[in-house]
């Protein structure tokens, strides 16, 4: 049995953006007569709230998508919230361990931003981890251990790795990509990267469409499935949702969030074809459900570039 899945964290309510990637992914999944999951992505508490949380479910529902397992309707592979997983998490790190994957670092995030030769990690990171305290001695970790609690990390291989995205193409990642990194922080908490495999490997996801900003994550989440013996499931990164200039959809762009549009009584309909037509499944803008969608679901059909949406499209469900 296929299975997909839509893992929004509650950091704010959802908008567009979330809308064009829990759509696009819930398409996939239905195209094929699988099973769909809704999972909350809790696990780093700064970010998150749970009355963010708790309108996910209904704001999706409104736009016509369901689940056959979730936070809301349960399932045997519960439970769909990530901060009540967190001991199952905690076997996961236990069995990398175990494995001779991971090892304690005190390094904070300052004195390796001062390192200036170290090649850079991953976008959305600073340098990538030089290996200090892997190198370290006996005498200089037991120091370093009196002053500080550490963080936890991943050892990478030493082989390259090659991977299809069904969207973005072969992906080629030369050995020590990024550096070794972070499973568990200094703070105790567990890391996306071992969350999110562990999670969806529990789930039996076998399907993982999301946004092209989190294709530079995917190499680590192999490397973790690689490590721990499971299965990868096959990875779609699709184009993301642009304002009119060019930048990633915020505020700025309007009520973009679906809760302004349905305070506002825009038709989920609207929201549907406005992102069909942005994504190339529907020739022009014109409403649609989201079952209607499903017979014209194809990632071939996906732009390869970011999409930008123009102001007459935002005016149809963020202004007014």
């Amino acid at each position: 049995m296929w299975r997909g899945r839509f893992a929004p964290t509650p950091s704010g309510l959802l908008h567009l953006g979330n809308a064009a990637a829990a759509l696009l992914a819930w398409l996939q999944i239905r195209s094929m007569n699988g099973e769909f999951v809704l999972r909350i992505e809790d696990i780093d508490g700064p970010r998150s709230k749970a009355e963010f949380a708790r309108r996910i479910p209904g704001d999706l529902r409104w736009l016509g998508l369901d689940w056959e397992e979730g936070p809301d309707v349960g399932g045997p592979s519960g439970p769909y919230i990530q901060s009540q997983r967190l001991g199952y998490y905690g076997s996961v790190l236990d069995a990398l361990d175990k494995l001779g994957r991971t090892y304690s670092c005190y390094c904070s995030r300052a004195e390796l931003a001062a390192i200036a030769s170290a090649p850079h990690g991953l976008a959305s990171e600073g340098p990538a981890y030089p290996g200090i305290c892997k190198k370290a001695s006996k005498e200089e970790l037991a120091e370093k251990a009196a002053r500080k609690t550490p963080s936890v990390r991943f050892e990478l291989p030493a082989e390259p790795l090659a991977f299809v995205d069904e969207a973005a193409g072969l992906q080629q990642v030369p050995a020590g990509a990024g550096g070794d990194f972070i499973v568990k922080r200094a703070d105790g908490i567990l890391a996306y990267q071992l969350a999110v495999v562990a999670d969806d490997a529990a789930m039996g996801i076998t399907h993982v469409l999301r946004g092209f900003d989190l294709l530079d994550s995917t190499p680590r989440q192999i490397w973790l499935y690689q490590a721990l013996g499971w299965q990868a499931p096959q990875f779609a990164h699709v184009p993301l949702l642009l304002g009119p200039d060019g930048s990633r959809l915020s505020k700025r762009h309007g009520g973009i969030t679906l809760a302004d549009m349905r305070q506002r009584q825009i038709r989920p309909e609207t929201v549907l074809g406005l992102i069909a037509h942005a994504y190339g499944l529907l020739d022009r803008f014109e409403p649609a459900a989201a079952k209607e969608l499903i017979p014209l679901f194809s990632l071939q059909a996906l732009p390869k570039e970011a999409v930008r949406l123009s102001e007459e499209d935002l005016a149809a469900v963020a202004y007014g």
